[in-house]
């Protein structure tokens, strides 16, 4: 470590100054430094509130144990949604949008003080939703509010903060890329990992859009302001907001795989159009996947339900498994490329594993794709999805998405923010060393209890299961591993958070001297510029051990597709 870096202003007489961070050789704007530093904050704060919850909840549907009355389950079924689902993920994802946005291009935050309204806004919006429902049952609406269950005005207004903040924040990342080009910050096209981002928040403005086209509405009439509010109309715009959300969790959490890749081993993308297209496929594809929420719903023709939850899926996915193939094969080249070239996984048994970004990425990508993306797809299918939808299958898709893989992914990115941004050193390495492995290890056996208790039939959003009879042991079994699960991923989390706060909290601001945690004094970033296109192109670094692992992916994805056609099949017997 060293003492703190100098700033210089931007130019001459200006107010804005920069700094120059001594490890990744950037400017980093003051401004957005302290809007980093803010959002992520408060995303720990909100990650902390939503884990509290889930772990309640958790031991509430683990049946053998049922610790919460009806009332507080579905109170806290709601926070935990809100702070997990969106409050967490916005906030992060706001602090990466300032980051991407300035540090990465070399470039001067262009509206700082729209940002921090903006940041202000969702700070004020993500805290009255936990106390409005915290404090007046009639918000106990869950995460989806779905009409015609009324919630009070503050519940609906507390979204619209949020969602205007949200959407402030977007704003200026997109003047922050106008202005940076303008000033020639940057030539050419977009550095990858901005690119990514900049994906997510074209779609972020779509979807907060959505939303607001349904939240306001439904503000208006709690308020008595308007006599009536069609429920189907609300469904149809909060799907193009809730869904679609999480796909501006994938996109944001795609480019942190990127940058965690460059971080820990250096790499450089093997073809970085392939990579560019696939982003560009969630753009005009992803937010279909909002269909499979609405196949009941009488407004929508077949066709469009059909068509959404085939074809138009498909595309998406397909972006998916392009950075699936894309992301372990510049792992390999680079890898390969130093040295690392035994066998079809020399390279993977060299691979910085105690590195925590590195574990970080991986559990984040494994629990991504092989879980959470293959019953992700095997839901969207309407046939399937009709029979599914409404049981703890659905939940244990989307705790393998969002939180085995975006969460894991944005804590692992958390660990290099603190020493490049925060400028604190990162304390408790070997709580950092295993996070990831205790969290993703926690969130596998959440995800596949929750599949296999849905296989049998296990309603989701169900405070008690026992009112249909006796439940039958393996229902017991499965939910136990649930709440198994659910226990050692929370202590997975309270690691992460004694690790932030222990570190940002504790010692003097000093500036980083290297980039790599544990693993080495080497700088992989500095490395990845090294990289030729004679490395890539080389024989004997070619990735043939990410295409037996892409392959073998195939098999699993085609195996599960297939078994889900064939209980479908055996459902209702035709004699």
């Amino acid at each position: 470590m060293a003492t703190l870096a100098p700033t210089f202003p931007w130019t001459k007489d200006s107010k804005d100054d920069y700094r120059t961070c001594p490890v990744l050789t950037l400017k980093v704007d003051m401004h957005a430094e302290r809007l980093i530093i803010a959002n992520a904050v408060m995303a720990v704060v909100t990650l902390t509130l939503g884990g509290i919850a889930a772990l309640l909840i958790a031991l509430t549907r683990w049946q053998a144990i049922h610790l919460l009355d009806a009332t507080w389950f579905y109170r806290l079924l709601t926070i935990h949604g809100i702070d997990m689902l969106i409050a967490w993920m916005v906030f992060f994802e706001m602090a990466g949008l300032h980051f991407g946005s300035t540090v990465l291009l070399n470039a001067r935050h262009a509206a700082p003080k729209a940002a921090w309204l903006g940041f202000i806004l969702m700070t004020v919006g993500g805290l009255m939703a936990n106390f409005v429902v915290l404090f007046d049952p009639k918000n106990t609406v869950a995460y989806t509010a779905y009409l015609p269950l009324k919630a009070s005005p503050l519940f609906y207004l507390s979204y619209i903060l949020f969602a205007v903040g949200a959407l402030i924040a977007v704003i200026t990342f997109f003047i922050n890329i106008v202005v940076a080009k303008r000033e020639k910050r940057f030539e050419g096209s977009l550095p990858l990992v901005v690119f990514g981002f900049m994906t997510a928040a074209i779609l972020a403005t779509y979807t907060l859009l959505q939303g607001a086209a349904a939240v306001v509405p439904a503000f208006l009439w709690s308020a008595g302001i308007l006599s009536n509010f069609d429920p189907g109309i609300y469904r149809n715009f909060f799907w193009g907001f809730g869904h679609p959300a999480q796909q501006v969790n994938l996109a944001a959490m795609i480019s942190i795989w990127y940058a965690l890749a460059q971080i820990t081993v250096g790499v450089r993308p093997v073809n970085e159009k392939f990579s560019r297209l696939a982003f560009v496929l969630y753009l005009f594809f992803i937010n279909l996947g909002s269909a499979h929420h609405l196949l009941v719903d009488p407004g929508l023709s077949f066709a469009w339900k059909a068509v959404n939850t085939s074809y138009a899926m498909y595309l998406a996915v397909l972006g998916s498994m392009m950075h699936a193939f894309s992301i372990p094969a510049a792992l390999e080249v680079a890898l390969r490329a130093k040295g690392y070239r035994k066998g079809l996984f020399g390279w993977l048994r060299n691979a910085p594993w105690g590195e925590p970004g590195f574990a970080a990425l991986v559990v984040s990508m494994v629990m991504f794709g092989w879980i959470g993306g293959v019953t992700g797809v095997v839901i969207g299918t309407e046939q399937i999805n009709l029979l599914v939808h409404n049981t703890m299958r659905l939940p244990g898709h989307f705790h393998a998405t969002v939180v085995s893989g975006t969460t894991t992914a944005f804590m692992g990115f958390t660990y290099y923010v603190i020493p490049l941004i925060f400028r604190k050193e990162l304390k408790l390495k070997k709580w950092a060393v295993w996070q990831p492995y205790v969290f993703g290890g926690g969130m596998l056996l959440v995800s596949l209890g929750m599949i296999v208790s849905g296989l049998q039939g296990v309603s989701r959003r169900n405070w008690d299961i026992t009112f249909a009879g006796v439940v039958p042991g393996t229902i017991e079994l499965s939910l136990a591993i649930f709440g198994i699960g659910a226990i050692i991923a929370v202590i997975g989390g309270i690691m992460y958070v004694t690790v932030v706060l222990t570190s940002i909290l504790t010692g003097p601001r000093l500036e980083a001297s290297k980039l790599l945690l544990v693993s080495g004094d080497n700088n992989p970033v500095l490395e990845s510029t090294k990289l030729t296109e004679h490395d890539l192109e080389s024989k004997q670094n070619q990735p043939k051990g990410s295409f037996v692992l892409v392959i073998a992916f195939l098999v699993w994805f085609a195996v599960y597709y297939l078994t889900n056609w064939w209980l479908l099949g055996r459902t209702w017997f035709i004699r």
